[in-house]
């Protein structure tokens, strides 16, 4: 079920462009994954160098914590999975800088699938950010059991290392570079107004600690994981939750179909209604993973790929060239 009020702040005016330390205005994030991008040989075969300039945030995805990186654009041991080489992705981000030069390019540190943080290697990351010519990190720890308590206020045995993270990561990545953080479906409940929203998790409340101590200036970008929450998940809901304790950008996110734990399955018309939704918001973005996913089936408004649900955010929230696909 989508609300269809107005959020504080009223109706957005933001314009293409960028805003404070760089952040695009209207934030459109895409999780480039690295897994699916196609064989090249030089810089313009990539799609990532022919990215529309809609889709003005780019988070190449994943990088491990841990990351191994000798230099001279060895990408073997840094997680990141393209079939070409370090010196290829380089120039890929380069030629997309001079096609699209609003658009920023970070490195998705973390996943579900890279967890050793305890052995997090910040030196390589900073040579790797430096070597690719990126504009900083988007900061994705995700961890299995955040050891969360809902009785009262929300506390988690995650608080001391998410606090922990951001406070090393800006620290070592500091402004203009850009530090994003993605936080879970229903890592905003459990408090005020949303102490019973469902579903109820293992995650619930799991970000709330961070967003509102300190750390939190560090931060540039809260973007919401808004899927594979279950049928009882409500986007919307979640992004009003998210913004009752986060008053900075903030994008909601969507993904590609299938959804592997029964919803929400994101279609053409539901990811615009929202882009939409959020759009009243003047600090309001999408996001969107993965990028080059393509669900079973033929492709359609109901089926969509990241393409087509990149179009679809593109329009609802008001951006520029909306036509152009992603190549």
């Amino acid at each position: 079920m989508l609300a269809a009020g107005l959020l504080a702040g009223g109706v957005a005016d933001a314009k293409a462009g960028t805003g404070a330390q760089g952040l695009p205005a209207r934030p459109l994030l895409v999780y480039h994954d690295s897994w699916y991008e196609r064989p090249a040989t030089g810089p313009a075969a990539t799609t990532l160098a022919t990215l529309p300039g809609y889709m003005n945030l780019v988070a190449l995805s994943f990088v491990r914590p841990d990351a191994s990186y000798p230099g001279r654009l060895d990408l073997k041991g840094t997680g990141l999975q393209y079939s070409f080489s370090g010196t290829v992705l380089r120039d890929a981000i380069a030629l997309l800088k001079r096609r699209q030069p609003e658009t920023r390019v970070l490195l998705a540190v973390g996943g579900a699938n890279y967890a050793n943080w305890d052995a997090l290697n910040l030196d390589a990351l900073v040579r790797l950010v430096q070597d690719l010519g990126a504009d900083g990190i988007d900061l994705d720890f995700e961890p299995v059991s955040p050891g969360c308590s809902v009785r009262g206020r929300v506390r988690c045995l995650s608080d001391a290392l998410w606090l922990d993270l951001v406070a090393r990561f800006r620290d070592a990545f500091p402004r203009p570079l850009l530090l994003t953080v993605p936080g879970w479906s229903i890592g905003a409940y459990g408090e005020g107004a949303f102490r019973d929203a469902q579903p109820r998790g293992p995650h619930t409340g799991s970000i709330l600690n961070l967003l509102r101590s300190p750390q939190a200036a560090a931060i540039d970008l809260v973007s919401i994981m808004a899927y594979e929450a279950g049928p009882t998940f409500d986007p919307w809901q979640a992004y009003q939750a998210y913004r009752q304790v986060w008053k900075g950008p903030l994008a909601l996110g969507v993904q590609v179909p299938p959804s592997q734990l029964g919803g929400p399955t994101y279609t053409v018309p539901l990811a615009e209604q929202l882009a939409r939704n959020v759009a009243q918001d003047p600090q309001g973005g999408m996001m969107l993973y993965p990028l080059l996913g393509r669900p079973p089936g033929t492709l359609g408004p109901d089926n969509p790929d990241g393409r087509l649900l990149a179009q679809a955010l593109c329009r609802g929230l008001g951006l520029d060239g909306c036509a152009e696909a992603l190549r």
